[in-house]
């Protein structure tokens, strides 16, 4: 009897020493917390930027108003970063990572690494929380350019600017080339966008491709005075800003190249990610993406969206889990196609 009564009251014990441990989760697990931000990125450029706006001004919006500090963790366009944050990051809650939109392409298109050996993660076990911006890529020719419309490009030639093989500016026109049968001409070795629109505008290039904000920022003056003919957007959408501008996806003309120009658009879609590590607890979870989805509508995130030229444009967590699993199941045609034209 004396055996019985202690078992029935260590029980009660036991059930009351864990009660402090489920009470802490999920709301007071983040009081007195520090959540670490990793940027796949440098210090100084558009990724960072973004990133720390949210870092910013998402605490306010977590129970327990945690930290945050942001950790740049740069190489090998955020291969680095979303490695780690896969295999060594703690998986509590308490860490949020920002990879490079190439990364989400390359255990496809293989072409960051030598036929994705630096892949050392699965992008549908991450927890996606959404992209608070699309990018679309606009294409466009200078009006003195000698064929300012796709038409005539099939049987003019057109120079393009680009910073190196495997970048937007230059995968895009020969995208273009492929689908169209134009005769676009690519240069090679600009530093940048800032340096192609001076090429342009010295007319040793007629035409680039170029994310919309960085034009809009650096060179509206050209859609005001109509000094550039504008050809398509690469996205899934027209964006607001262009809402007369077709998308390459609406001009493609079969499905097979609406297929890959749909992969495409995923990526301009897809601009700034931010993602969990896989297995981050489901009441946790939820709680980020409730904090992310405030922190895109708090008046002093917008404001200071503003001040570095982001447009919200966001796409939730959802949304992402289901476009990231559209690109994992992308046929093999397709991407072999693709492969073909980034690596010739």
């Amino acid at each position: 009897m004396r055996l019985k009564w202690r078992a029935t009251l260590v029980l009660p014990l036991f059930l009351l020493l864990a009660l402090p441990a489920r009470a802490q989760a999920p709301d007071d697990f983040y009081r007195g917390k520090t959540i670490q931000m990793l940027i796949g990125g440098s210090v100084g450029v558009s990724y960072d930027f973004v990133g720390r706006a949210m870092a910013a001004h998402m605490g306010k919006h977590i129970p327990g108003n945690p930290g945050f500090v942001v950790e740049n963790m740069p190489g090998a366009s955020s291969l680095i970063m979303t490695n780690h944050l896969y295999n060594r990051s703690r998986r509590d809650g308490a860490v949020i990572g920002m990879p490079n939109t190439n990364v989400i392409f390359e255990p496809t298109l293989k072409v960051l690494s030598r036929e994705g050996g630096a892949v050392q993660f699965d992008l549908e076990k991450f927890i996606w929380l959404g992209t608070p911006v699309q990018e679309p890529q606009v294409m466009m020719v200078s009006r003195d350019a000698p064929a300012t419309t796709l038409e005539q490009m099939k049987t003019t030639k057109v120079v393009f600017g680009s910073s190196g093989v495997g970048t937007d500016n230059y995968t895009l026109p020969q995208v273009v080339n492929k689908i169209w049968g134009t005769r676009n001409e690519i240069v090679l070795g600009y530093k940048g966008p800032t340096d192609i629109f001076l090429a342009l505008e010295r007319g040793e290039v007629q035409g680039v491709s170029a994310a919309m904000s960085t034009l809009l920022v650096n060179r509206s003056e050209w859609l005001r005075d109509g000094r550039v003919a504008l050809l398509m957007q690469f996205g899934l959408g027209r964006a607001r800003e262009l809402p007369d501008l077709p998308t390459a996806i609406e001009l493609a003309p079969n499905e097979e190249s609406r297929d890959m120009l749909r992969f495409i658009g995923a990526k301009f879609a897809l601009a700034r990610p931010f993602v969990l590590p896989p297995e981050t607890p489901p009441a946790r979870v939820k709680i980020l993406r409730e904090a992310y989805e405030a922190t895109l509508k708090d008046p002093d995130f917008l404001a200071d969206a503003r001040k570095i030229g982001l447009e919200i444009a966001p796409i939730d967590g959802d949304a992402m889990t289901k476009m990231i699993h559209a690109i994992q199941t992308t046929p093999a045609a397709t991407i072999g196609r693709l492969r073909a034209i980034i690596n010739p």
